[in-house]
C-alpha cells in the first residue's frame, strides 16, 4: 500500500468508529499525517506488510516528528508486536480486524471488520462508505468524479471508494462512466435514508446575541463550514417546493454528530409528543449534510443554511404519500440537478 492510501485508509477506519480524525489541509507536511481528538494525538503512520515483535521494535526505533506518536499498519502485526506498541504508548492497525492506540491521552482497542471482508462487497450502499459515495455521486450527476478525487473528498481509502463504485457499476446504478443515468440510485438511497428524530421542546436561536448560538455548534457564521442545516418541508418551501406549511409548523434540522445532538437535547429539551415540538433534530447520516449547506440571499440571522435540494429530496421521500408528490411537481431549478 502506498503511504496516501494507508493514511486514507487509517482516517476512514477511525471515522467508522466515531474517533474525530482529521489529516494536515491541503497534504501540508507538519511532520504528521493524522490528528485524533479529544486530546489531540498526532500520529505518523508508518505501514509494513508483515509486523512481528522485531519489526515493531525497529520501527519504534526509528524518529518520528516532536510531540507524534507510532501508528503501525500491517497486513499482519502478531501478537508480540502489540505488545511490544501497547509498552511504548504506540498504536497499530491490523489489516485483519484489528486497531488499537495507547496513548497519553487517547486509548481505544477495538475489533475491526477486516480488510478481506471489506473487498467482498455484495451491496454497494452497505455502510457509511456506500452511503457517502452514493450520495457524493448523486450531487453531481453528471461530472463523474474519479476514485482519487472521491477519496480525497470524503477522507477514504481509494480502495474502498473502488469496491464501492464497482458495487454500483455491477448493480446498474451508475455508468461505467460513473455517471448517474437515471432515479434508480436515488430510489436506492432513500430507502435506508431514514433517521429517527428527537422532537425538541425549545426552537433552537438564531438571533446572533444568544449566549446558545456557540455551545450548539449552529455554524451560522458566514465563513461558518460545519453547521445545523435546515431540511424536509421547511427547507423544499424555501428551495420554492409546493409545499404547504401549516403555521407554527416544526422545523426539521441534521446535525454534525452525536455530540451536537445531546447539546441541543440537554440545552433545548425534548417534547414529551411530536405535536408538542418546535423543531426537531438528527444526525446527519453523511457528513456533506452538514458541511455542504446552501445559503441563501437573505442576511444570516434571517435564515437557516438549507440542506443541498438532494438532502431535503431524499427527506421528502420517506413521505410516500404528499411527500412523493411534491418530489414529482419539483425541479430544484438551474443550480441543482433533478435526480429524482
Amino acid at each position: 500500500m502506498k503511504g496516501s492510501e494507508v493514511e486514507a485508509t487509517v482516517l476512514g477506519v477511525l471515522r467508522d468508529l466515531g474517533v474525530r480524525v482529521s489529516a494536515p489541509a491541503g497534504g501540508a507536511d507538519l511532520g504528521y499525517d493524522l490528528c485524533l481528538d479529544p486530546g489531540r494525538v498526532c500520529l505518523e503512520v508508518k505501514y509494513r506488510s508483515l509486523i512481528d515483535g522485531g519489526t515493531a521494535r525497529a520501527m519504534l526505533a526509528q524518529p518520528v516528528a516532536q510531540d507524534a506518536v507510532l501508528f503501525a499498519v500491517g497486513d499482519r502485526v502478531t501478537k508480540d508486536a502489540r505488545e511490544v506498541f501497547k509498552e511504548h504508548g504506540a498504536g497499530y492497525y491490523d489489516l485483519r480486524g484489528h486497531i488499537a492506540l495507547w496513548s497519553d491521552t487517547l486509548v481505544f482497542n477495538v475489533d475491526v471488520e477486516p480488510m478481506k471482508t471489506r473487498q467482498q462487497r455484495s451491496d454497494a450502499l452497505a455502510g457509511k462508505v456506500g452511503l457517502e459515495v452514493a450520495t457524493a455521486l448523486l450531487m453531481r450527476p453528471t461530472e463523474a468524479p474519479g476514485v482519487r478525487q472521491l477519496a480525497r473528498e470524503l477522507g477514504r481509502a481509494p480502495s474502498s471508494i473502488s469496491e464501492v463504485l464497482g458495487a454500483l457499476k455491477k448493480e446498474g446504478l451508475v455508468g461505467d462512466d460513473l455517471r448517474v443515468p437515471d432515479a434508480q440510485l436515488f430510489w436506492r438511497v432513500a430507502e435506508i435514508w431514514d433517521v429517527p428524530r428527537i422532537h425538541l421542546a425549545a426552537t433552537p436561536p438564531i438571533e446572533s446575541s444568544s449566549a446558545m448560538r456557540l455551545p450548539l455548534r449552529l455554524g451560522l457564521e458566514a465563513d461558518a463550514g460545519v453547521g445545523w442545516a435546515l431540511t424536509d418541508s421547511s427547507a423544499a418551501a424555501a428551495y420554492g417546493a409546493p409545499v404547504a406549511l401549516r403555521r407554527g409548523q416544526g422545523r426539521d434540522f441534521f446535525v454534525p454528530d452525536g455530540l451536537t445532538l445531546h447539546r441541543a437535547v440537554t440545552l433545548l429539551g425534548t417534547a414529551s409528543r411530536s405535536i408538542d415540538a418546535t423543531a426537531s433534530v438528527r444526525v446527519a447520516p453523511v457528513p456533506a449534510v452538514c458541511s455542504q449547506r446552501v445559503r441563501l440571499d437573505p442576511p444570516e440571522d434571517e435564515r437557516w443554511p438549507l440542506a443541498h435540494p438532494l438532502f431535503v429530496a431524499l427527506d421528502l421521500a420517506q413521505d410516500s404519500g404528499r411527500g412523493r408528490e411534491v418530489l414529482q411537481a419539483w425541479n430544484p431549478g438551474v443550480d441543482w440537478d433533478r435526480v429524482w
